[in-house]
């Protein structure tokens, strides 16, 4: 990988790889499947103008995840979208304070889809434009498209050494998922087993005793 000197950018370039489904994780319990990976995006020209993640009437404090895939739900009159983030946190002040971002008091997240992500093809090999794919929108955009988030999980990615010493002392919230940080940087990270089933449990059919 020595042509990405950075994590961050090293991270990034294995993300754009992986699938517009977050790896093992399944549909929401009774919804359609609606997921779209937002961030990074597959275009390099639109990583600066992709989704991002704000609270009301800010428009400057904005949060970009490293990794963020979009589950699209509700109506048109009423749509609404679940979150998977994926951050990479290459020391414990960087997980602190993204950490933060995501903490359980913060209620009124928005999510923000801008026209030019939106009027993109979905995926590559398929012209379908994203704004189609979202399901809750019945025309073409020509303004950026704000939705709250309904459910935040968020997985974070830690150097062995801190990984070690959060799995030994710490706890992780409810929303929070944690792995070494070579899992995002294998050229097959989104295929790990261990990754997948895990996952498979940030669901919200998960939390329900389905089989009665």
């Amino acid at each position: 990988m020595n042509n990405y000197p950075t994590l961050d950018k090293q991270v990034r370039h294995r993300l754009r790889h992986w699938p517009q489904h977050p790896p093992g994780m399944g549909p929401r319990l009774r919804e359609r499947d609606a997921w779209l990976r937002a961030r990074p995006c597959a275009e390099a020209s639109l990583n600066w103008t992709g989704p991002y993640l704000k609270l009301p009437g800010s428009d400057r404090l904005r949060t970009l995840p490293d990794g963020l895939w979009l589950n699209f739900g509700g109506t048109p009159r009423e749509p609404f979208v679940d979150i998977f983030a994926v951050e990479a946190c290459g020391s414990l002040p960087n997980l602190l304070d993204k950490r933060s971002r995501f903490a359980p008091t913060i209620h009124s997240m928005l999510a923000v889809c801008p026209v030019p992500w939106l009027l993109a093809p979905f995926m590559e090999g398929d012209r379908t434009p994203r704004w189609q794919a979202t399901g809750v929108l019945r025309h073409e955009p020509s303004q950026p498209l704000v939705l709250p988030v309904r459910d935040i999980r968020v997985m974070y990615a830690l150097k062995d050494r801190h990984y070690d010493g959060f799995l030994q002392h710490h706890l992780p919230h409810a929303h929070e998922y944690y792995v070494p940080m070579g899992i995002l940087t294998a050229e097959d990270g989104d295929q790990h087993p261990g990754l997948k089933a895990m996952l498979a449990h940030a669901t919200a059919a998960s939390q329900f005793l389905l089989n009665r």
